[in-house]
């Protein structure tokens, strides 16, 4: 991992944005990096705009602002059209091509089709369709061990949703499996 890696996190709101910033936040703390993150919503909960900015540092971070992102997750197409152009080089895009049917490209990041919607729904809910997604980015950047993935999810779940963490790790696995299988690196 760089020093400092900036990440934006953005889609719909429901599509799962916010609680992908936050997992990555804290799988940071967790293995003493520093993190942090930052939301931004639109006048709407569900359906409106949705993102936030995640930074993981290995030195102290003094603010949740940045101008351009090394990675760049988009959950939907409006989100990634107002992101794609604020990329460091050498970065990384990520974007649902469940709901992105075009091939995305861009000048100074690799960009990675990832069909989100269609891998959960193959599992029977279309709910961890984020967490398909961070099982590809984590598998593509080797950020964080599966260990540590694994326990933050299931504190972030906690006692009310525990029903649901075996569907999150198989969500975890699948997307991992998917980026295995494609053959795609990210180095």
């Amino acid at each position: 991992m760089h020093d400092t890696v900036n990440i934006k996190v953005a889609g719909f709101g429901g599509q799962g944005v916010m609680m992908f910033g936050q997992l990555l936040a804290y799988c940071a703390t967790y293995e003493e990096l520093f993190g942090l993150w930052f939301p931004s919503y639109g006048p709407e909960t569900r359906g409106g705009t949705a993102n936030c900015s995640v930074i993981i540092s290995k030195k102290t971070i003094n603010s949740p602002v940045f101008q351009k992102a090394t990675h760049l997750i988009a959950f939907n197409l409006p989100s990634l059209d107002k992101f794609k152009d604020r990329m460091k080089d050498n970065g990384l895009i990520l974007y649902n091509s469940s709901l992105i049917k075009e091939q995305i490209t861009s000048e100074n990041a690799i960009c990675i089709g990832i069909p989100i919607n269609d891998i959960a729904t193959d599992l029977g809910t279309t709910q961890v369709a984020n967490v398909v997604m961070m099982g590809a980015y984590l598998e593509l950047t080797n950020m964080f061990s599966e260990p540590t993935i694994e326990k933050i999810i299931a504190k972030f779940l906690g006692t009310k949703k525990a029903h649901m963490l075996d569907i999150n790790i198989e969500a975890l696995q699948k997307g991992r499996e998917y980026i295995l299988e494609s053959g795609v690196t990210y180095a």
